[in-house]
């Protein structure tokens, strides 16, 4: 592990494989079911999230982990070798994360715990932690290392379409005649990340045409340049998933690695099952993505 420990939170969207290649480690969102508490991405995935939903009838809350949780996580980088903490947190303006993380580097003054509110969210938030690991294992410091995860933040950018209305309806997130409505007139919204939160950007009619609205989305933002990272999102859809990174990848210029990920429990609670969508980080002044 690099002497700069890089620590984040899975609303991150990180796959802990890739978490793992660069050495970042992830403090999970829980996920209750009543009196049942489940740590996101370790108890549960966006799988069995919904099929429990499904089975049960029932939605559940999500909260941000709690201080003792990131004390732990802290003190699992400084155990194994950290001489300093960088911790990007979802955006606080989703979620108490940034609260919970900020509180437990408080009660750690003896350790150098630099906390950062992403204003970001899912592999947005991800390729600011990958970035962050990379630096980190340059030997780069504290303050560049937050200055070039923020770059990185400024130039990422989510679109998602949602697949139904049906357990945002259940969540009370939308009412249950609007949700049947949308449904029954086969209308998908797609969803962007403005002012970092997710928010509704559109409305379209059909599948089909979501995915490609998602396409379009994703050009229009790259303005002839590629991206410099992509992730294909979903939530208990990875088939679909890997079918749509094959529609996109026909007239974009993906990078090397193409990353897909799911969206985890802690982010899909807000979005339902189905989802598929894109984060990717554009590059800067570079020649043309289009083929």
């Amino acid at each position: 592990m690099p002497s700069i420990a890089i620590i984040t939170d899975t609303d991150s969207s990180l796959p802990a494989e890739l978490a793992a290649r660069h050495g970042i480690r992830q403090v999970p969102i829980n996920v209750h079911f009543g009196q049942d508490t489940l740590r996101a991405a370790v108890d549960i995935d966006d799988a069995t999230l919904f099929a429990r939903v499904d089975r049960e009838g029932k939605f559940p809350t999500t909260s941000a982990p709690s201080p003792g949780q990131f004390v732990e996580a802290y003190n699992a980088a400084y155990d194994a070798g950290a001489g300093a903490v960088v911790c990007i947190c979802v955006s606080s303006g989703l979620s108490a994360v940034y609260q919970a993380a900020t509180t437990a580097a408080n009660m750690m003054p003896e350790r150098a715990i630099t906390v950062v509110d992403s204003q970001s969210v899912a592999m947005a938030q991800g390729f600011m932690a990958i970035a962050a690991a990379e630096a980190a294992q340059t030997g780069a410091q504290v303050d560049e290392i937050v200055r070039l995860a923020m770059a990185v933040r400024d130039r990422a950018h989510i679109f998602g379409a949602l697949a139904t209305l049906k357990y945002l309806a259940m969540s009370g997130r939308v009412g249950h005649v609007a949700a049947g409505f949308a449904n029954l007139l086969d209308v998908k919204p797609i969803v962007s990340l403005v002012g970092g939160k997710l928010q509704m950007l559109e409305r379209v009619r059909s599948r089909k045409r979501s995915f490609a609205r998602v396409i379009e989305l994703t050009l229009e933002t790259l303005e002839g340049r590629p991206p410099e990272r992509l992730a294909v999102q979903h939530v208990a859809a990875l088939e679909e998933a890997q079918a749509f990174k094959e529609q996109l990848c026909s007239v974009v210029r993906c990078p090397g690695e193409v990353i897909i990920a799911e969206f985890t429990p802690g982010l899909s609670v807000h979005t339902g099952a189905g989802m598929i969508g894109v984060a990717m980080v554009t590059a800067v002044d570079t020649p043309a993505a289009i083929r």
